[in-house]
C-alpha cells in the first residue's frame, strides 16, 4: 500500500490586494490540482475556484462509481474529461455575466494510481520531479516566452527577465474547447512532485528550488513554506501557490473514503 504525503499552501504575495491562485490535495483519491485565475474585478479567483472545484469533483464521482477492472487509460480519460467540464464551465460563465467577461484559468492536475501518475496541464502553471537530487520541470509552459524559447529565439535567461514573459497561449475558459497536455508515467519511491503558480519560479529560480528540496525535503510542510517564504522575501509580485507530494509502494484508492468524499461534495 502506498502513502502519498502531500501538502499545500496558496499565498496573496505582497503586491496583489487578492489570490487569484486555487488548490486542491486529496490524498485518497491520489490527486492533487492547482489553478491559477486571470481577469479583473475578482473573475480570476471565481475561475481558478471553479477549475479546482469541477475538476476534483468529477474526478471524486468518476472513481467512486467505477467498476472494478477499468482499463488502463481510465485514469487519463477521466482528467481529460474533467478538464474539458471546466472549461465549459467557465467559457459559459464568462460569456453570460458581464462582470466575468475575459475570465480564465491555468491549471496543472496530477492523478497517482498504482504506480504510476497522469499529468495534465494548461497554461504556465508547472509541475517539477524532484528526484535523486535532481530538479526537472515535467510541464512546458503555453506561453509566448516558451514558444520564443524553443525556437530559439530567447534563452531561458532572458526569458526570465522579459517583461510579458506571463502571456499565456491556452487557458481554461477563453474558448468553448481546450487542448490539456496529458501524459502517463511510472513514477519512483521517495520522489517528490512540485505544483506551482508562476509566482513561485518567475521569482524563485528551479537551481534555488532545488537546493531547498535538497535541504528541507524529509520536512514537506517545512519545504512548502521556505518556498512560498522565499518568493515574497523576493518582493512577492504575486500570488503564489505550491503544492508538494512524496509518493511511495503501490498507491489503490480507498473505496470507501471515496464514497464519503463524494457525499461531502454532493452536499456542498
Amino acid at each position: 500500500m502506498s502513502q502519498l504525503l502531500m501538502t499545500g499552501i496558496t499565498d496573496t504575495g505582497r503586491v496583489r490586494q487578492g489570490n487569484e491562485d486555487s488548490i486542491a490535495l486529496e490524498p485518497d483519491v491520489g490527486l492533487v490540482v492547482l489553478a491559477d485565475g486571470m481577469g479583473g474585478h475578482q473573475a480570476g479567483e471565481v475561475a481558478s475556484r471553479m477549475a479546482v472545484d469541477v475538476i476534483t469533483r468529477h474526478v471524486v464521482e468518476a472513481f467512486a462509481n467505477a467498476r472494478n477492472g477499468v482499463d488502463n487509460s481510465f485514469e487519463a480519460k477521466t482528467v481529460q474529461e474533467a478538464i474539458q467540464i471546466a472549461n465549459g464551465a467557465i467559457h459559459e460563465l464568462a460569456s453570460t455575466k458581464t462582470e466575468c467577461a475575459g475570465m480564465g484559468s491555468t491549471v496543472v492536475v496530477t492523478l497517482f494510481y498504482g504506480n504510476k501518475m497522469c499529468v495534465a496541464h494548461v497554461g504556465d502553471s508547472r509541475l517539477y520531479r524532484f528526484r535523486d537530487g535532481a530538479l526537472v520541470q515535467l510541464t512546458q509552459d503555453h506561453s509566448v516566452i516558451q514558444e520564443l524559447v524553443g525556437r530559439g529565439l530567447m534563452t531561458m535567461e532572458e526569458a526570465r527577465k522579459t517583461i510579458g514573459k506571463n502571456l499565456v497561449t491556452r487557458a481554461l475558459g477563453v474558448d468553448a474547447a481546450v487542448k490539456p497536455d496529458i501524459s502517463e508515467q511510472p513514477f519512483q519511491d521517495e520522489d517528490i512532485y512540485l505544483l506551482c503558480s508562476d509566482g513561485l519560479n518567475d521569482v524563485v529560480p528551479d537551481g534555488d528550488i532545488e537546493m531547498m528540496l535538497m535541504e528541507y525535503g524529509r520536512n514537506l510542510d517545512a519545504a512548502a513554506q521556505r518556498m512560498v517564504d522565499t518568493a515574497n522575501d523576493r518582493g512577492g509580485p504575486d500570488n503564489v501557490s505550491v503544492i508538494l507530494v512524496r509518493a511511495s509502494g503501490l498507491f489503490e484508492r480507498n473505496k470507501e473514503a471515496l464514497h464519503k468524499l463524494q457525499q461531502l461534495k454532493n452536499r456542498v
